[in-house]
């Protein structure tokens, strides 16, 4: 069965058969590169938000825990995908049931303890947890109801993606999610996640509705037309509203596809976009990946489309996970060892890997051609990206996302090439998505835009958390100038100013959740950071 990796297409098997026939690095080396990780990374001592994190541990630990709820976790620390905001916590309870939520809401307000929400923890600047928190976990808490006859699903918010599809498959799809199928609907809620559907456009517009417990713990109906200003800020608003416990989601048909792929100089795609894709209704999932190459970096630009087909003689084999995982592995983190393996990354994907990949129905059965093949729509939103986590010392790889009104993309990617040059900047990726305009309080897009999504190694000293933090307001500082915005649930490098520019709505998002919570139940690193 085709397995597709969107965000990272590998060539793993000829750039390892070169790399030993190279013999550039010994048979351990190899081994280590492409070994599975021994658990979560520890990359350093506590940081808990820094200066502004005035918390009184004594305080927090001496509180006795409540008994009705299960604690996974009493103390220590807590940390997210970075590795890089190791942080220290009251506790962790495993949620289960609405009433875990309710007891614990009501413990937290009695201790003055805060609260935040946790899924698989992807947010890279603490947004899952404060210093002195208690952390729920709603992973637990993960029930999926399919819906045949109105068409949707209703999911509690620990549920992931990739179990959804499972359920959904092989009549439906989901309509929309993130690129990849590993997180929570109500971490991707959190964010207003977008994905591959640039005609679904992000997670907002997929939500029928929602239930959400407020600080005191009342539970609110929220929806565009029920409670919408409640909903707007939920939606997009980092957990700092209240505890979705429930949503109903659009579903969409499991369409067949024909993939096609092309390539050409970035600054054919806004006009390409414009003329083809966007007004081209059979075109259900796209995306573009920037090269990394140092021979051509930011400057060629990879083209995927998935394209509706007649399907009616098409068989849904079952859903099966991503293959090859070592070799992908391997591929990805020689591209972290230097300009050659980085040319060689490119010249894969370019060239070979299509070739190499099965599909669900063979390019034979297909249409015959050496490039055609046909897949269910559930097939390329499939991907549990295992291969993306390894056990590299001292390493760890980064998430950045800038939103670019369209008409502004070549020249930004310009200045982002040379922020990124300038900096001797680690890509290991970069992506180029699409979004509409979004209507939650505090948008990313006010307006259509592109979405360049990047992917940077970094090692986990002083020296690169130094660099990553230049790298990172050099880049929001572009962005500003070119009227785009930065998405915040990454690292917390940017200043307040930034912030203000690039959002300058903030101040009222502060102030809306100060109404809906006047206690500041709900408060992780970014609040306490910003809005202090």
């Amino acid at each position: 069965m085709r397995k597709f990796s969107q965000k990272f297409k590998t060539g793993a098997s000829v750039v390892a058969v070169v790399v030993v026939l190279l013999g550039i690095y010994s048979y351990r080396k190899l081994q280590a590169l492409a070994a599975d990780p021994n658990g979560e990374k520890d990359c350093g001592p506590a940081v808990g938000g820094g200066e502004q994190a005035k918390i009184d541990l004594a305080r927090i630990k001496a509180i006795a825990p409540l008994k009705d709820v299960k604690w996974s976790q009493l103390g220590g620390s807590i940390n997210d995908a970075s590795c890089l905001s190791k942080t220290e916590i009251y506790g962790v309870v495993d949620v289960r049931s609405v009433d875990d939520i309710a007891k614990t809401l009501a413990f937290a307000r009695d201790n003055k303890l805060s609260v935040t929400t946790a899924g698989v923890r992807h947010s890279m600047g603490g947004h899952a947890f404060r210093k002195g928190g208690i952390v729920l976990d709603m992973r637990g808490f993960n029930k999926i109801v399919l819906n045949e006859s109105s068409r949707s699903v209703t999911v509690q918010p620990g549920a992931t993606w990739h179990d959804i599809q499972n359920v959904l498959h092989p009549r439906f799809a989901v309509r929309a999610m993130q690129s990849t199928d590993i997180f929570t609907v109500g971490g991707s809620i959190s964010v207003n996640a977008h994905g591959m559907d640039h005609q679904a456009g992000a997670l907002a517009k997929s939500i029928r509705s929602m239930k959400v417990m407020l600080a005191d713990g009342s539970l609110r109906t929220v929806s565009a037309t029920e409670n919408p200003d409640l909903f707007n800020l939920v939606v997009g608003g980092y957990g700092l509203f209240g505890v979705i416990v429930e949503a109903e989601l659009d579903i969409a048909d499991n369409l067949v596809y024909q993939t096609g792929r092309r390539m050409m100089d970035y600054k054919e795609f806004p006009a390409l976009f414009a003329k083809e894709i966007e007004k081209d209704g059979n075109i259900g999932l796209m995306y573009g990946h920037l090269s990394t190459a140092p021979s051509s970096f930011l400057k060629e630009l990879l083209l995927y489309t998935y394209t509706r087909v007649d399907g009616t003689d098409f068989k849904r084999q079952p859903l099966g996970e991503v293959s090859g995982t070592k070799l992908r592995r391997l591929t990805i983190n020689l591209s972290k060892q230097g300009a050659l393996f980085q040319e060689m990354k490119w010249l894969s994907e370019k060239h070979i890997e299509h070739r190499m990949e099965s599909c669900t129905v063979t390019r034979a059965q297909a249409i015959g051609s050496a490039e055609a093949c046909l897949v269910n729509r559930n097939d390329p939103m499939h991907d549990s990206v295992p291969y993306l986590r390894n056990s590299l010392p001292d390493d760890t790889d980064i998430l950045h996302e800038y939103f670019i009104p369209r008409s502004q993309f070549v020249s930004f990617v310009d200045g982002m090439r040379k922020v990124l040059t300038d900096n001797r900047t680690n890509l290991l990726n970069a992506s180029v998505r699409v979004v509409h305009q979004e209507n939650n309080f505090l948008t990313y897009s006010p307006e259509p835009a592109f979405s360049l999504v990047l992917y940077i190694n970094q090692t986990t000293d002083d020296e690169g958390n130094r660099r990553m933090k230049k790298a990172t307001e050099e880049l929001i500082d572009l962005t500003i100038a070119h009227k785009g915005r930065f998405f915040l649930p990454y690292q917390l490098y940017y200043s307040k100013d930034q912030l203000q520019r690039s959002y300058p709505q903030i101040n009222d998002f502060f102030a809306a959740k100060r109404k809906y919570d006047p206690g500041e139940l709900f408060t992780n690193t970014f609040y306490q950071k910003y809005a202090s």
